[in-house]
């Protein structure tokens, strides 16, 4: 069949839009494979949002929303208490929470952040042992413990951390350069803070800009970036083991590396939700909950495996 001109470019154009489409598909198919997974619980979780493993214990305790969302004062939040190897130990391990977000320990007693107060758990006992409220918090979100046992909470609304020391809670740091910190990590003598962004919407969480990584000085409180460039919304975060840090994105769905010098380089995607993660360096797994899908997920994960050119 003889074909004039105009429809050969016609059909030349089909086919490089299909050629297109089909690499496009392929290399999200890659993406989506890049990390391979190691176990997944996708029973019996509602709203996970932070995945935390005790050095003590050895178990990764898991903090779920629940029913009504993260703002909802209902007492339908819970923590589960998981092996490492993907194992659920016992799901609603302590209940009566409201919106249990940032999980972290220190000496035996677990810390966790609802809404506008600081839960505290005796891990032995599998109780609460006392709630400290904080009158001014907006939206509390991660949660940090330090060395000498210093807690520092996020409110992410408030573009403000609190820290509570001896019991007492005071401001360690607020103000617009902080971006609305969520994710927090006591990494060395600093506060690493991951940026929501500026310009926040209390309305819908949205912003103008992304969100930075930096560190906060424990000391001095001194503010250093660590991505000069918005990189997310971020939310959890992890050291890698290597000077670098593993980030999630909650609001765009997206698990970063970044280099000790501040690249940031895509590991995976996923739908909305990807929220404050573990990372085990030891075994090279990052332990992901997937808050609105419902679901805990360990991933094979080791920097080595984005080549050198990640460090830099």
């Amino acid at each position: 069949m003889f074909l004039r001109p105009p429809c050969i470019a016609l059909l030349v154009m089909s086919l490089t839009v299909w050629c297109h489409a089909q690499d496009e598909t392929a290399s999200k198919t890659k993406q989506k494979q890049q990390l391979k997974v190691a176990w997944q619980i996708d029973e019996g979780l509602k709203a996970p949002e932070s995945a935390y493993l005790d050095p003590v214990t050895g178990v990764i305790f898991l903090s779920q929303i629940g029913e009504g969302g993260g703002k909802g004062k209902d007492g339908d939040g819970w923590i589960s208490k998981i092996s490492v190897d993907g194992k659920m130990i016992e799901n609603k391990w302590v209940t009566g929470l409201n919106a249990p977000k940032g999980v972290r320990s220190y000496k035996g007693t677990l810390y966790v952040s609802d809404i506008d107060r600081i839960v505290v758990i005796d891990i032995a006992k599998s109780q609460i042992t006392k709630v400290v409220e904080i009158p001014d918090a907006q939206f509390l979100n991660d949660l940090a413990t330090g060395a000498d046992g210093t807690v520092y909470v996020s409110d992410m609304a408030a573009s403000r951390v609190y820290q509570m020391k001896d019991g007492q809670v005071s401001v360690f740091a607020e103000g617009p350069e902080l971006e609305h910190p969520n994710g927090l990590l006591v990494d060395g003598d600093s506060l690493v803070t991951g940026g929501w962004g500026t310009g926040f919407n209390p309305e819908d969480f949205s912003t103008k800009t992304l969100g930075r990584l930096k560190k906060v000085n424990l000391r001095t409180k001194e503010i250093t970036v660590v991505t000069p460039e918005p990189v997310a919304h971020l939310d959890g975060i992890e050291v890698d083991g290597r000077g670098g840090y593993i980030v999630t994105d909650w609001r765009n769905g997206k698990l970063f590396r970044i280099s000790k010098k501040g690249r940031a380089k895509l590991l995976m995607s996923f739908p909305r939700g990807a929220a404050d993660h573990a990372y085990l360096i030891d075994k090279g797994l990052i332990i992901l909950p997937e808050m609105l899908e419902g679901t805990l997920t360990a991933f094979e994960y080791t920097p080595g495996q984005n080549k050198k050119s990640s460090d830099k």
